[in-house]
This record gives structure tokens, sequence and C-alpha cells, in this order.
């Protein structure tokens, strides 16, 4: 990223703090927020070679299923358990440089990864990956939601749409890259590694610059929040959600981890063939979370997330019981739907708890980690009993859990429909 292109985006700070556009779209700086949504890309991408690399990883060191989501859990809860304790202490105290340092700390993962020869050093290098998370979701967050120029959702899907985008291509590389020359080659990419770590330093000072003009505590206008509740209301709203993100994250655990041994294992495909597959959910993953952002900017957030959860339910209560055409074409529009919920659950939340912009992303983003890791774990121990078409035959059920959606409080002053007050009543 140029020093003109970030001159460009701080010409006007006091355009391009939420705070100060009154929810106003002008002051948006979006090349903070695509240099932020690359920066995304890439650690996602570098984070997602290790589910890709589990075919691998199983074949050299003959791991069993559970031994496969140990190093989801090691990754995963890593990130889980730090994030919110970096998004607590930068609400207090901001670190714009601690976005490099993260990257960092990515970075020495992967290394570790590539020369790993033992089942211990692979969780300590998972590990490590998962602590790059724990520093950069947090502050990163927190600063598209200043670059946002009032329009969070936007700003957070575009944040988003960047980890989707290189969850999504991290298959295609492991396939295409790491298979053909092994585990060593993961190691190639400490060079994406390092170009986040330039382009986050860039981000970091136009943070600097521009902190100052951060939302203080309090609801500020054009948050898009009218209705003040009570702590016990909060911690309600707050407890809803994550088991909302218990459903989507457990759900979306058992095809980001195994839907490649489910597809080799019902339908017979090569390894390359199921990655390939797998970009192709992930890829409408990248498009449905975009799409959920922008929408609930203009819908409200309760009704994307309705949809988001319980909208997939048909589609995965089908899913366990079609060939395999219709499994690619049932996974796309899943990954469509269930995306689209984690900006609007985000915003949502910052919404409750206003002016702990760090606290609830790394709280949910922790959350989402944490919930995919314990899920990727659990369902790996059930596939070594059950095998894994009937785990997917279970997990079918969990989008049902988007029922409690109508027991979240609207925070937005919106109309709830009509069919929402009446499920309300009867509760």
């Amino acid at each position: 990223m140029s020093q003109t292109a970030l001159a460009t985006s701080t010409s006007a700070p006091a355009a391009t703090a939420p705070g100060n556009t009154g929810g106003s779209a002008g002051g948006t700086a979006f090349t903070v927020l695509l240099s932020l949504s690359f920066c995304h890309l890439l650690n996602d991408m570098i984070q997602s070679l290790v589910p890709a690399l589990y075919p691998i990883l199983k074949a050299n060191y003959a791991l069993d299923f559970g031994q496969i989501g140990l190093i989801t859990l090691a990754f995963q809860f890593t990130a889980s358990l730090l994030q919110p304790l970096v998004g607590l202490v930068t609400d207090r105290r901001p670190m714009p440089y601690s976005l490099p340092v993260g990257m960092a700390s990515t970075l020495v993962g992967l290394l570790v990864l590539s020369q790993a020869s033992s089942y211990p050093v692979i969780l300590m290098a998972a590990a490590l990956i998962g602590i790059g998370s724990s520093v950069f979701h947090p502050e990163s967050s927190r600063v598209a939601r200043l670059a946002s120029g009032g329009r969070f959702g936007l700003a957070q899907s575009l944040f988003q749409m960047g980890g989707n985008f290189g969850q999504a291509i991290g298959p295609l590389l492991a396939a295409f890259v790491v298979a053909p020359r092994g585990q060593g080659s993961v190691a190639w990419f400490s060079a994406a590694a390092l170009l986040g770590m330039v382009v986050l330093f860039r981000v970091g000072g136009w943070y600097a610059r521009n902190r100052q003009t951060a939302m203080p505590r309090g609801r500020r206008a054009g948050s898009g929040a009218t209705v003040e509740l009570p702590r016990k209301r909060v911690t309600f709203a707050i407890a809803v959600l994550v088991m909302l993100l218990f459903s989507k994250n457990v759900y979306t655990a058992s095809l980001s981890s195994y839907y490649t041994f489910y597809l080799i294992n019902r339908f017979g495909l090569s390894v390359q063939s199921a990655q390939v597959l797998l970009f192709v959910y992930l890829g409408a993953v990248v498009i449905g979370g975009l799409a959920g952002g922008a929408v609930g900017d203009k819908i409200g957030r309760l009704p994307v997330i309705w949809f988001s959860i319980l909208g997939a339910l048909p589609f995965t209560l089908a899913l366990p019981y079609v060939g395999l055409v219709p499994t690619v074409v049932l996974t796309v529009v899943i990954g469509l739907i269930m995306s689209s919920s984690f900006s609007a659950i985000l915003v949502y939340a910052q919404e409750l708890l206003p002016g702990k912009v760090g606290l609830v992303a790394g709280l949910f983003f922790g959350l989402s980690f944490g919930l995919g890791g314990l899920g990727a774990a659990a369902l790996g121990e059930l596939a070594d009993s059950i095998g894994i078409d009937a785990v997917y035959r279970l997990c079918s059920f969990l989008p049902f859990l988007g029922l409690l959606t109508a027991l979240l409080p609207n925070v937005e002053g919106r109309a709830a429909p009509a069919w929402v007050t009446r499920l309300r009543r009867r509760g």
C-alpha cells in the first residue's frame, strides 16, 4: 500500500471516523478497509493451510480423526482464549503496531509447521498460528469500524471477505503446491506473511494518527442503536448470540475440517479433487459473508441473523442423503446462507456493548475459533466411532437453534416481522 493511498484516506480525519460522520457513508476509508481485507486474506490463507494439510499429515504421521481434531483445537483454542483478552486490553490502550506483531507470530508458526517432524511439534505450530490470530483480529476489527464512516456492516463484511477468501484459496494452494512437493513447501508462504507485516505496519501508522477520533463510550448518532437495555438483558442477548454462533460454527467446522474426507470416503474422489470442491464451498462463504453485512446495514441485523442460520436448515437436512452433484450444490447454498451471519452478529453485539469494540470483536472472533475447534475435535472423535457419514446426519439438525433469534431484543429501533412477534408471545 502506497503512502499516497494512505494519505488519501487520512486527508480528512474527521470524515473517516464513525463518530464524526454521524453514520454517513461519505467518510468511509476504503483504502484502509481494503488493506485490512488484503491482510486478512493473507493471514487466513496461511491459517487455512493447517486444515488443508490434514490429509497429508494424516497419511505421513498415521493420525486418526481424533488427533486431526486436536490440531484444529490447538489452533482455535489458542485464538479463542487470547482474543477477548487482547480486545479488552486494547479497548483501554489501543496498540496500532500490534497488527504486524500478530502476523509475525503466524509467520513463525508457519515456518515451524513446515519443518515439524513429530505430532507435538505440529500442535505447537498450530498454537503459534492461533496466537497470531488472537492479536490480529480484535485490533483489525477496531480499525475497520474506525474506517467505516458509519457503514459498520459493510466495513466488517469487507474485512471478513478477505479472511473468507484466504480460507478459500488455502485448500487450492495445498492441493497444487503443498501436496505435490510435501510439507516443507509450506515455508514458501512465509513471503505472504512478510508482505502482510509490511502492509499492516502502514495501516498501524494510519490508525496511530486517527485513533483519537475513535468512538468514545456510549452510543453515538448514526450507530443504528436506539434502545438502551439493562445489563441482565444484554447478558442474556450475548448468551443467545453465543448459542447461534455454536450452531453456525460447529456445522461449518464439520465442512471445513472433514468435507474432504467425506467426499473421499463417500464418493471415492482424489485428494486434489476433494480440495477443489472444498474451495468451491469456501468461495460461496466469501460471497455470502460480503452480502450479509451490506444487507444488514439496509434492513437491520436481526433479519439477516434469522435467515443465515434457520434458513440453511432445509439444505443441511438434505445434504447427507444426496449424490455428488447435489452435494456440491447444497454445500454452496449452505455456505452462502450461513456465512452471511457473522458480520451481522458482530455489529449487533457491538451495539449491545457500546464502547467495547475490541472486547466484542475479540470475544466473537475468539468464540468462532473456539467453538469451531471444540466442534472439530468432538466431531473427529465421533467420526472415529460412528463414521463421517453419520456425523453429517447429526450435524444437519444444528440450524434448528436459529429459532433462538426470536429471543434477541430489537436494539435498532426497527419493527419486527409480525410472525416473529407472535413467536415471542407464544414463548
